[in-house]
């Protein structure tokens, strides 16, 4: 009986070990989403609407799409310019987000068609 109860408490506390291990585990591997959050960027390329209600995108000339979004300089008005936009970087739910997205501080117009 002794056997079996130490037999039982110790696959009880390896349990308990690699399952403490795991969590810890899991809680330090946090998404690599911040590490470029902040830096200033700069794109040219066409301005789309996005899907949702104050939001836009831009393809740059190099093919990676960003999202937009600004709270001090109006978007809309650009929807199918060829634009030069710069902003810093936000931070993303890689898991949601597919691109990265940038809070617009300047939008210069390149060209009133994306041609």
């Amino acid at each position: 009986m002794k056997f079996t109860f130490l037999k039982c408490l110790l696959v009880g506390i390896l349990t308990l070990g690699l399952c403490s291990g795991m969590t810890y585990a899991a809680q330090r591997q946090k998404p690599d989403t911040d590490k470029d959050t902040g830096k200033t960027v700069t794109i040219t390329g066409c301005m789309e609407k996005g899907n949702q209600p104050g939001e836009y995108s831009i393809k740059g000339d190099d093919g990676k799409t960003y999202g937009l979004t600004s709270k001090n300089v109006k978007l809309d008005s650009h929807i199918d310019h060829k634009v030069t936009v710069t902003g810093k970087t936000m931070p993303t739910d890689k898991q949601k987000d597919e691109n990265p997205k940038l809070d617009v501080t300047n939008v210069k117009m390149v060209s009133p068609t994306c041609q």
